[in-house]
């Protein structure tokens, strides 16, 4: 098996894992599929979620941890998602969710097993762009929670991708970060002139 998925925090795991025990956080959740599968929910797949951040200078832009992230299996089909996010309290959950990122998500994994070299997948999220990829890192035993895109890493663009760029296709981060990074608008800082 090509793709070694980092663990998860333990209380990520455990908060979704409640979520998904309440009647109440599934029944309020907007995610018709979760509310209506057939059979046992789990979380599968805990995937770090990184933020690209464009640096306001031209500085290489940076990532930082923004959450974890669950697909929600029902039988043989992930049918949602579970997000959660650190708080000062410790990681909480945040919300489930379902469309087109789920199966896309679930797809591209599907895509990286098949790959020869080994790789820890992460996501990606662009939010200049409204994209989401799948980040297969190159270092499998680093901690999912820390580091940066390293030039022979892996991006797929998980659908629906941006105008230009295919979804599903892997790149070379040194080949896609600079598409990236040019078409995501400039960080404004406060007294910036407009």
């Amino acid at each position: 098996m090509p793709l070694h998925v980092p663990p998860a925090p333990a209380p990520a795991l455990r908060s979704v894992l409640t979520a998904l025990g309440s009647p109440t956080a599934v029944r309020e959740a907007r995610t018709p599929s979760l509310r209506t599968a057939q059979g046992p929910a789990t979380p599968e797949l805990p995937l770090p979620v990184h933020v690209l951040e464009q640096a306001p200078a031209k500085d290489a832009p940076a990532t930082r941890l923004a959450g974890w992230r669950f697909l929600i299996r029902c039988g043989d089909r992930a049918v949602a998602a579970a997000e959660t996010m650190l708080t000062p309290d410790g990681w909480a959950f945040s919300h489930f969710f379902e469309g087109p990122y789920v199966a896309s998500t679930e797809r591209a994994l599907q895509q990286a097993e098949a790959l020869t070299h080994p790789y820890q997948p992460r996501l990606l999220s662009v939010p200049g762009l409204y994209m989401i990829t799948l980040w297969l890192h190159g270092d499998c035993t680093a901690d999912g929670g820390t580091g940066h895109p390293a030039p022979a890493d892996l991006l797929v663009p998980l659908a629906p991708a941006p105008p230009g760029i295919a979804a599903h296709r892997p790149y070379r981060v040194a080949e896609l970060l600079p598409v990236l990074t040019h078409r995501v608008p400039p960080i404004r800082l406060l007294g910036s002139p407009a």
